[in-house]
């Protein structure tokens, strides 16, 4: 029994040697499995912090713009269009063709017009005949009218003349007489206080006599400028009776030879007969002209349904001119995307077609939104009112000094990006 108590004693004790150190290792270990949590907390803090950090520092940066993509290019197309009737000759464009200012794109015939314009000329010249007559048959005794006519014209002026002149004489009288009645008031009033201060012996006889002298003086001026008033009204009366007596002998003067009225209105219709025919004369003229069509501005043609052979009639569109120069930017954004949006800030233009971008900026902010210029607006007092975010056209001109063979058309689609702040 003892010796099998033995080896199982030393087994134990064997063991437990081992058991110690498992425990050791255990309790080393768990304070490094602590430190390497914390570490990776500290990590993915870091971690979590630069990554808040960079979409906040992102989120500013792209709120400073406001972009959208429903935005095109447009421009103000120009219809070419006949403005006379004729027979189309020749045309020397044709579609996709660039074409600058005044460069001939239709020609009509233009024999009817010319033959037009020689007839007018032959109008012009037998008018011009006729009224040289006409003057030519005026009498000899027509000098000796019309100095009569002449003289009778400058006795009214004179008349005229005299009437200004007397009313102005009329009215400095009236202003001597209001003016002397005025030192008259006052010089009465200064003698009536003389009366009562004489009355008082507080000043001298001979003060009094003096107030007395200027109060009849003053009286006799009044009476003066009273004459003078009546003076100039007659001046006045007699003038505008000369005025009268002139008219008279000019009215007299004119109708005294009718036949040369009669001559003198014969010679008038033939001037304005002259006239008339200078009128048909610039009017054949234009309407030649107009019989080669020009383009009103650059640009590239397009819809062309002009062919020689064609008649065609005024108004009649032939082809269309879209602008490459004169063009904008339309954008429609959103009213939310309208708070800081002004005039004059710059914008980023990306074109999908040439996949570029150009340089612009914000011209003006329409007055209303889209659907206001539809041909059947909203109308949203139904009772059943849904709240739609609206859309607002922005108009953006390009900046100048751009690529000048660009390949910007009307219609392309844009993708502007404003820069608000």
């Amino acid at each position: 029994m003892n010796h099998e108590e033995q080896p199982m004693s030393q087994e134990i004790h064997t063991r437990e040697p081992n058991a110690s150190s498992e425990a050791a290792t255990a309790t080393d270990a768990a304070p490094r499995n602590g430190k390497l949590d914390g570490r990776k907390k500290r990590i993915l803090l870091a971690v979590l912090a630069v990554i808040i950090v960079g979409v906040v520092g992102i989120w500013r940066y792209y709120s400073q713009f406001a972009s959208t993509d429903d935005a095109e290019i447009e421009g103000y197309l120009h219809p070419i269009s006949a403005r006379v009737p004729g027979y189309v000759t020749r045309v020397t464009v044709d579609d996709t063709q660039y074409v600058e200012k005044g460069t001939v794109l239709v020609q009509l015939d233009p024999t009817d017009y010319q033959v037009a314009v020689e007839l007018a000329k032959a109008h012009l010249t037998q008018a011009q005949a006729e009224a040289s007559a006409a003057l030519g048959g005026v009498p000899i005794t027509s000098v000796s009218t019309l100095s009569q006519v002449h003289s009778a014209e400058a006795d009214v002026q004179g008349a005229q003349a005299g009437i200004v002149a007397a009313e102005k004489q009329f009215q400095e009288a009236e202003a001597r007489l209001t003016q002397t009645e005025a030192n008259n008031v006052k010089i009465q009033d200064d003698l009536r206080r003389y009366q009562q201060l004489i009355g008082k012996r507080e000043i001298s006889r001979q003060e009094y006599d003096r107030a007395v002298a200027a109060s009849k003086s003053s009286a006799a001026a009044v009476v003066e400028a009273q004459a003078g008033v009546a003076a100039a009204d007659q001046q006045v009366t007699q003038a505008r009776s000369r005025l009268q007596d002139a008219e008279a002998e000019l009215r007299s003067a004119h109708t005294r030879p009718e036949q040369m009225q009669v001559t003198r209105a014969k010679a008038q219709a033939a001037a304005a007969a002259v006239e008339e025919a200078e009128a048909e004369l610039h009017r054949a003229e234009l309407n030649l002209q107009y019989t080669t069509i020009i383009a009103p501005a650059e640009g590239i043609v397009g819809k062309r349904t002009a062919v020689a052979g064609q008649n065609v009639a005024p108004g009649q569109t032939l082809m269309t001119i879209v602008p490459t120069r004169d063009i904008w930017v339309t954008a429609n954004f959103k009213e939310t995307e309208l708070k800081g949006m002004r005039p004059g800030q710059s914008v980023k233009i990306h074109v999908d077609a040439t996949d570029r971008d150009y340089t612009g900026k914000i011209q003006g902010i329409a007055g209303a939104t889209g659907v206001q210029f539809s041909l059947l607006p909203p109308e949203n007092a139904t009772g059943n009112y849904v709240k739609v975010v609206q859309r607002v056209p922005v108009r953006i001109v390009f900046n100048p000094g751009q690529d000048p063979n660009h390949l910007l058309r009307v219609g392309l689609s844009v993708e502007p990006r404003v820069r608000l702040h």
